[in-house]
């Protein structure tokens, strides 16, 4: 039987997840032996920030590793105009380092206009 290795299994686990339209995000700190990464989650349905890590957290503890948020913001998305602007900030989290945000969205947005500012909530 065929097992996947921690740095496999973290591999795995997408480095951007997020819905249409403007919505709260999160920075996920994922980690276990040693091993870590920043995840990006932003849920449309989501009325507090809180409300993503319930919502992605349980499939990345089910995987081993550990899930705390880390920072969070808002952001625009509008795949129409292929744009997404990154800002604010979380009441309960702080404000992520909305450059690594950013960053992970240009790997998964190639052809995407994508502004941040620290701005507004």
């Amino acid at each position: 039987m065929f097992s996947m290795s921690l740095e496999q299994k973290l591999g795995a686990i997408p480095e951007v997840v997020i819905d249409f339209g403007t919505f709260k995000y999160i920075q996920i700190k994922v980690s276990a032996g040693g091993k870590e990464k920043i995840v990006v989650r932003g849920l449309e349905s989501a009325e507090y920030h809180a409300d993503i890590l319930d919502s992605c957290a349980p499939q990345i503890r089910s995987l081993g590793f550990q899930a705390e948020a880390i920072g969070g913001g808002r952001i625009k998305h509008n795949p129409a105009k292929k744009r997404l602007d990154v800002y604010g900030y979380s009441m309960g989290f702080g404000r992520a380092d909305h450059r690594i945000t950013v960053k992970k969205l240009e790997k998964a947005y190639p052809d995407y206009s994508i502004t941040w500012s620290n701005e507004g909530y």
